[in-house]
């Protein structure tokens, strides 16, 4: 957790890699978080401004290489997210970006990252992934799905192609996954109603 309400934004340790690095002003909560712990790498979900915004100050402090999707590399690296038009893009434009930071491995469906699997689940960013653990049902889904008031899909505005994520939305429900972690919210140990509301 790396805001006020709790789960609002949520960075992962996965083993000795951390998925995710919420907003440049979790700099310091994180960094007091990771310290004396062993990281060998960096991890993330997709290239929006609260998930990267840490990741600079985070491979810098720990000399660990940054990972992600490998069609939203280019984004981090420049520190340019990719949003959808009209209103979102004027959001977007308006808030603070993040110190960019170059991608050194762009991780495609399949890859490996920590005993997880990447899923390539586009829509919303060009590039988003989602890492599962098939053997305990464990999905890390970013920002696929949000749980913060309610469950369900992150608002259409601030997404790349809102239908796509429908999509990525119902293929991940169909793992039934057994414990869900989110970008934003809580976590959730209920694949029937992440099913549901996919559906």
């Amino acid at each position: 957790m790396l805001g006020r309400p709790p789960h609002l934004v949520n960075a992962y340790l996965v083993e000795d890699v951390l998925v995710d690095a919420g907003t440049p002003a979790a700099r310091r909560r994180l960094t007091r978080q990771l310290d004396g712990r062993r990281l060998a790498a960096h991890v993330v979900t997709h290239a929006h401004p609260d998930h990267f915004g840490a990741s600079h100050a985070v491979c810098d402090r720990y000399g660990v290489p940054l990972w992600a999707g490998r069609k939203d590399a280019e984004a981090i690296a420049t520190a340019t997210p990719v949003t959808g038009s009209g209103f979102a893009a004027a959001v977007v434009s308006r808030m603070r970006m993040p110190a960019p930071h170059p991608v050194t491995r762009g991780l495609v469906e399949g890859d490996e990252v920590a005993g997880f699997t990447v899923l390539d689940v586009p829509g919303h960013s060009p590039g988003h992934i989602a890492l599962w653990r098939d053997h305990d049902g464990v999905l890390l889904c970013g920002d696929v799905f949000v749980n913060v008031l309610r469950l369900g899909a992150p608002p259409k505005f601030l997404s790349y192609d809102d239908v796509r994520n429908r999509d990525a939305m119902r293929r991940l429900a169909e793992l039934r996954p057994k414990l869900v972690l989110f970008g934003h919210g809580p976590p959730l140990r209920d694949p029937d109603r992440l099913r549901r509301l996919a559906g």
